[in-house]
């Protein structure tokens, strides 16, 4: 990685502090909780680029695990053993993801920044379900069956996160220039 500067550190700072709240930010829907933390880990990529905006959710992850309750569920390193820890790790390589691709183009259009925001959300549910099958089925010995994985993880969380897909475009679209703009 690259040399950062104060503002890059103020920048990723700043990321960390946003996906906290958005972990505390729950909207009530049944049987999985529905946080903004998908949100704030995409806008990083978004307006932080690749490396910047996945360093940032490493950061909050390193947090997580130190014992900070800044996970959904509180903190600490035996949080890995939870079931959900596939989509944090999900978090972090999203980001990478999402800011690989709408970083391509200085000003990315719509298309591309949902594009971006899709293939972040596919790695996140990808790596959180696979996750989930193998802790539940191997570690905690709580077997659940693939069917069972693809309505509890997949279904029933997809429209809220399908949501942020298109909110994040938005705010991307309007504030990557900003960003790009200060940056120079």
């Amino acid at each position: 990685m690259k040399n950062l500067k104060a503002r890059d550190l103020v920048m990723c700072s700043l990321f960390v502090a946003l996906i906290v709240v958005g972990t505390f930010i729950r909207v009530p829907i049944p049987v999985l909780p529905f946080t903004l933390q998908l949100l704030f880990t995409m806008l990083a990529g978004l307006l932080l680029g690749p490396e910047l905006g996945a360093t940032a959710v490493v950061v909050y992850i390193i947090l997580g695990l130190m014992g900070l309750p800044v996970f959904t569920e509180g903190g600490g390193l035996a949080y890995i053993f939870k079931p959900s820890f596939g989509y944090i790790i999900g978090f972090a390589v999203g980001a990478y993801v999402t800011g690989k691709i709408a970083n391509k183009d200085k000003r990315p259009d719509m298309k591309r920044l949902l594009k971006a925001n899709f293939a972040g959300l596919a790695v996140v549910y990808s790596l959180g379900m696979i996750y989930y099958y193998l802790i539940s089925n191997f570690y905690l010995e709580s077997p659940i069956g693939v069917k069972a994985i693809i309505i509890y993880c997949f279904l029933l969380a997809i429209p809220g996160d399908i949501v942020l897909c298109f909110l994040g475009a938005f705010l991307g679209k309007r504030l990557i220039p900003i960003f790009n703009k200060s940056y120079n």
